[in-house]
């Protein structure tokens, strides 16, 4: 085995990919160009891991070299993925943030049709979470506290029009004196 492969990284991150119930791609970064550089590559990989895990109870899979992490959610498999030397438990809060953030702007309804409507709200706490395959957050607050996502704010949909107006005069009041 290769002796550089064991020294200490800050890239621990490969990849990181949301499948639905049917193995289909919501969402997929992968970190490391020359893992798997061309869609393709990345399609099959990600097609192999769908068929280890989707039936599995596990929350950890080796598959070609790679250490994978995973958890899944009504019709959502979220999966991390790190080098063979790399720290399960490392990927696993990567993991865990992921989800519990999605949960959050998702009002813990973490499904496709919710994480579709979502989608910019969904990548943004990606890149929140990892940079370039390096962990940045794994303390979900954190990373809703710094997409600036409010909790407890409603949707449009569930403001009165009145609602709407007012911060709609505020939104403008402030672009005004800036």
């Amino acid at each position: 085995m290769d002796s550089t492969s064991l020294e200490p990284s800050l890239y621990t991150v490969k990849a990181v990919f949301i499948l639905d119930n049917d193995g289909n791609r919501l969402l997929s970064k992968y970190y490391d160009p020359e893992l798997y550089p061309s869609m393709k590559e990345q399609k099959n990989f990600e097609k192999n891991v769908f068929n280890k895990t989707h039936k599995a109870d596990n929350e950890i899979a080796f598959l070609e070299g790679m250490t994978i992490v995973y958890k899944s959610s009504i019709d959502l498999f979220f999966y991390v993925v790190g080098s063979a030397q790399e720290n399960e438990l490392m990927l696993m809060s990567v993991l865990n943030c992921l989800f519990e953030s999605l949960s959050q702007i998702l009002r813990k309804n973490v499904e496709r049709r919710c994480l579709l409507d979502n989608m910019e709200g969904v990548f943004l706490i990606v890149d929140e979470i990892i940079d370039g395959g390096v962990i940045l957050e794994s303390d979900p607050q954190q990373v809703l506290q710094k997409v600036n996502y409010k909790v407890d704010e409603n949707p449009l949909s569930e403001q009165s029009v009145a609602q709407v107006l007012q911060s709609a005069k505020e939104q403008i009041k402030w672009s005004i004196l800036k």
